[in-house]
């Protein structure tokens, strides 16, 4: 395939906020913008979103440019580098580069008559579980007095993805009466002024499915404590609480449970390794899809389960090396969607053809419901 055109503007995502889209040979791709942001993500924009707009429709030395393979987003990469002098293409702004390189891949797909999935990986079989987000707190809440912790999440464990997802709804239905909510934050997940163990205690008994909070700690970490409502515990009283609740609660997932600078901090939630293989102890903000703070996570014993955003990295070439790293080192992979999403579905074919363990893309809101459906999709594709 050759790149003829490449056309970028900006759209709304689900917060109503402006984001970029990028169109190459008409086939259009966007970027979703964090709120809960570690601060070692790439930064989003090269200047500004207006500026990348206008280098990207003015990026000539695209056009041409053959693309047979994934691995030929090194020729983006390259052109992007020389172009703009940069050490590497990510400096370019993840949100530009992950909308650009994934329009790439899927005017590829088009040329090619494949899936978008196949073109990562045309041999992919296996379904990532679905995460959702079913009470929120933490940023993405509304009300005042929410729960601290940013998410309250549940995980269903059947093998068909249309199960996983309907299950998921049901549960998430029904939730909203446990936590008496009339209202939902900007994940669509139910709001409440009810506190985290609170919220534990209703939802625990819950059946067909796991229970996950994201504690998203830095959020709450201030001068060398966590503060909650009138109450600031240290370090040590954090970790002990979050194991707490991990025994009482039975949590399958706990995701940024510390500061995200907090390595050693993190090997102490389940310091057991043989409980540790039933408990997912999630890097996101410790790790923001940097393969050197994985590096790190996996050399300080922190985590066994990361979050992996492709617009918190920019580069899908990188994406790919993050995730195989984490195969090879034994660290189950979770895609994730952010807080202010857009309409478009591709994030279920990476999770796909990457093969992840996970996928967190949230259960309520079309935002979310279009990635969940092109899953579905995916499966039925597969006979």
């Amino acid at each position: 395939m050759i790149i003829k055109e490449v056309i970028s503007k900006k759209i709304k995502d689900s917060n109503g906020k402006e984001t970029i889209e990028v169109s190459v040979n008409k086939c259009k791709a966007s970027s979703p913008s964090g709120k809960s942001t570690g601060k070692y993500e790439t930064q989003s924009y090269f200047v500004s979103m207006d500026n990348n707009i206008k280098l990207i429709n003015e990026l000539n030395e695209l056009k041409k440019v053959e693309i047979n393979r994934f691995e030929d987003l090194e020729k983006v990469e390259e052109a992007i580098r020389k172009k703009f002098k940069l050490k590497n293409a990510k400096q370019f702004g993840a949100n530009a580069l992950f909308a650009l390189e994934s329009a790439v891949l899927k005017a590829l797909a088009k040329y090619e008559k494949k899936e978008l999935w196949q073109i990562i990986n045309p041999n992919a079989i296996k379904m990532p579980f679905p995460v959702g987000n079913a009470v929120g707190g933490g940023l993405h809440a509304r009300k005042k007095n929410a729960p601290v912790f940013q998410e309250f999440l549940i995980i269903p464990g059947r093998e068909s993805i249309e199960e996983n997802v309907k299950i998921m709804n049901e549960v998430y239905n029904k939730i909203q009466f446990m936590v008496n909510s009339s209202s939902k934050d900007d994940e669509g997940a139910w709001e409440t002024t009810l506190t985290n163990d609170q919220i534990l205690e209703i939802i625990f008994n819950l059946k067909d499915v796991r229970l996950g909070v994201d504690v998203a700690a830095s959020t709450f970490y201030k001068n060398n404590s966590y503060k909650y409502y009138g109450i600031s515990l240290s370090r040590d009283k954090q970790i002990g609480y979050i194991n707490s609740l991990i025994e009482k609660y039975n949590l399958l997932y706990v995701e940024d449970p510390l500061d995200e600078e907090d390595f050693e901090g993190f090997s102490k939630i389940i310091p057991d390794r043989s409980l540790r293989t039933s408990v997912l102890i999630v890097g996101d903000d410790l790790t923001t899809t940097n393969l050197e703070r994985v590096k790190k996570a996996v050399e300080k014993k922190s985590i066994n389960a990361m979050i992996i955003k492709p617009n918190q990295n920019g580069s899908l070439l990188e994406l790919k090396e993050v995730i195989d790293f984490c195969k090879k080192n034994g660290i189950k992979t979770i895609l994730s969607h952010r807080a202010g999403e857009t309409l478009d579905s591709a994030l279920a074919d990476y999770a796909f053809g990457f093969q992840t363990d996970y996928i967190k893309c949230g259960i309520s809101t079309k935002w979310r419901e279009i990635k969940l459906n092109r899953l579905i999709e995916i499966e039925k594709s597969l006979g």
